[in-house]
């Protein structure tokens, strides 16, 4: 899947020149923790988050440098600091680093941008206009869409074993030789030994996700490396 097929396409926005009163109650009344700034162009101008207007003299909570600290920072950088806390337009507290990306971009390029910048919500820029937002709940969206839209598979149970045997040759956490899958009206038996715990919720789910499986029987043992203890495999919930 790529950006435009999740992303929203009305965008909230906010221009430079908006009061910081309005950006805030635009948030409040729409349920949102953020808004990109848009100017007049159409253009990306900047992003105000909730992150943004917590520093306020308005609130009393400006940030209050002891006198050593302020011999240290520039006189640059206190006035910067004394703009966000006590400007009155969007243009004085907002990002102007914005990340986007492209409507063709993949969903794995947007989730890695959001898990390593720590954002939930990423612009979409066509020839520098704003078309769109992708945000973490868009993503959730689309995620049950797809698991609504999945339609039932009917598979022979040759067909199930070889894929599931398939995906265990090529799953680098599973044991080599230790596996062994029977399969019987499109129900998996999963047997043989394993050496870490976390191996068998990994190797059911593998076959849980396989089409045509309706059910999944773990009768895989835990055998611990150092002691050699057997754990025998949970029972069942009936």
């Amino acid at each position: 899947m790529i950006v435009a097929d999740v992303m929203t396409r009305n965008v909230l926005s906010v221009s430079p020149d908006s009061t910081i009163d309005e950006a805030a109650r635009m948030m409040l009344e729409r349920g949102i923790s953020g808004l990109f700034v848009v100017d007049a162009k159409g253009e990306l101008a900047g992003i105000v988050t909730e992150g943004d207007l917590l520093r306020r003299d308005e609130l009393g909570t400006e940030r209050h440098r002891p006198w050593w600290l302020r011999m240290l920072v520039s006189p640059g950088r206190q006035a910067a600091d004394f703009t966000r806390t006590h400007g009155r337009r969007v243009s004085d507290v907002m990002t102007e680093a914005v990340i986007s990306v492209a409507t063709d971009a993949p969903l794995e390029e947007v989730v890695e941008i959001m898990e390593e910048n720590r954002i939930k919500r990423v612009a979409v820029v066509a020839r520098k206009r704003v078309v769109g937002v992708v945000s973490r709940s868009d993503l959730l969206r689309a995620l049950v869409g797809h698991s609504r839209s999945a339609a039932p598979v009917s598979t022979d149970d040759r067909s199930i074993r070889e894929t599931i045997l398939d995906g265990l040759d090529n799953a680098s956490w599973a044991p080599a030789t230790t596996l062994s899958v029977n399969v019987a009206g499109g129900v998996v038996d999963l047997w043989g030994t394993i050496m870490d715990e976390k191996e068998r919720r990994a190797i059911r789910i593998l076959a849980e996700n396989t089409p045509g499986v309706t059910a999944v029987h773990d009768h895989l043992v835990f055998v611990e490396p150092y002691s050699g203890t057997v754990i025998e495999p949970p029972e069942e919930k009936k």
